[in-house]
C-alpha cells in the first residue's frame, strides 16, 4: 500500500528530525526514546517499527544533524563571499558567528558532541567521525593553498574548541570575547585576502 509506505517515511523524517535537535540540545546522553517520539508527535511503541535500537536512532540523528549544520554554515558562507570574504574569511566568520554561538541546537553537531563522541557505541562513533572528517575536508578546501598540510586539523580544531569555550562562557561579552580573538587568530595567520569584511 503506497499510503502506508508514505506515511511511515514521513514519520521516520519526523523521528530523525526530533532526535537531530535533540543530539545537538541535550547531548548523545539527553536522547530518549520516549521523548524524541512524543516530540515527533508519535507513541514510543511505533519506535522499533522505524530503528532496530537507539544507537541506530542515534548514528541517523548525527547523520541528519550533520547535514542540517553544514547547510545552515553554507548559507552563511555564501552570503559572506557574496559580500567579498574570502572563502577562509567567510568560513571562519560564518562558524564563529554569535548565530552560531547561540543556536547550538540547529548548528554544527561537532562542537555540539565532540567530547561526547569517544564514549559512544562504534556504531555512533563511525558516523560522528565520518562527521568530524567531513568539517575538516571542507576547512582545508577553504585555506588558501599556501596553508600547511597539517593547516585543515589547526583551524578545525580551533573553530570547534573556540565555540565550545564562548559557549561554555555564555551568550555575554565573555563568550563573544572568545569568538572574536579565535577569528583574530585563524585570519591573522591564514588569511591574506586585501578586503577584509567584518564580522
Amino acid at each position: 500500500m503506497p499510503g502506508t509506505s508514505s506515511r511511515k517515511a514521513l514519520s521516520h523524517e519526523r523521528i530523525v528530525d526530533a532526535a537531530a535537535r535533540a543530539i545537538r540540545r541535550a547531548g548523545y546522553a539527553g536522547v530518549g526514546v520516549a521523548d524524541v517520539m512524543k516530540e515527533a508527535g508519535l507513541t514510543h511503541g511505533g519506535f522499533y517499527a522505524h530503528f532496530p535500537s537507539r544507537d541506530a536512532l542515534l548514528a541517523a540523528a548525527m547523520e541528519r544533524a550533520g547535514r542540517d549544520g553544514a547547510a545552515r554554515i553554507s548559507k552563511s558562507i555564501a552570503q559572506r563571499r557574496e559580500g567579498g570574504a574570502s572563502p577562509l574569511r567567510a568560513w571562519v566568520e560564518a562558524y564563529l558567528s554569535e548565530t552560531h554561538l547561540t543556536g547550538c541546537e540547529g548548528g554544527c553537531p561537532v562542537s555540539a558532541l565532540a567530547s561526547e563522541i569517544p564514549r559512544q557505541s562504534t556504531e555512533v562513533r563511525e558516523v560522528s567521525a565520518t562527521r568530524v572528517q567531513r568539517l575538516m575536508d571542507a576547512v582545508r578546501q577553504a585555506l588558501p593553498e599556501t596553508a600547511g598540510e597539517h593547516a585543515a586539523a589547526a583551524v578545525t580544531s580551533t573553530l570547534v574548541g573556540a565555540l565550545q569555550l564562548a559557549r561554555a562562557l555564555g551568550d555575554n561579552a565573555e563568550g563573544r570575547a572568545v569568538l572574536a580573538s579565535a577569528r583574530q587568530a585563524v585570519l591573522d595567520q591564514y588569511d591574506h585576502k586585501a578586503s577584509r569584511p567584518s564580522a
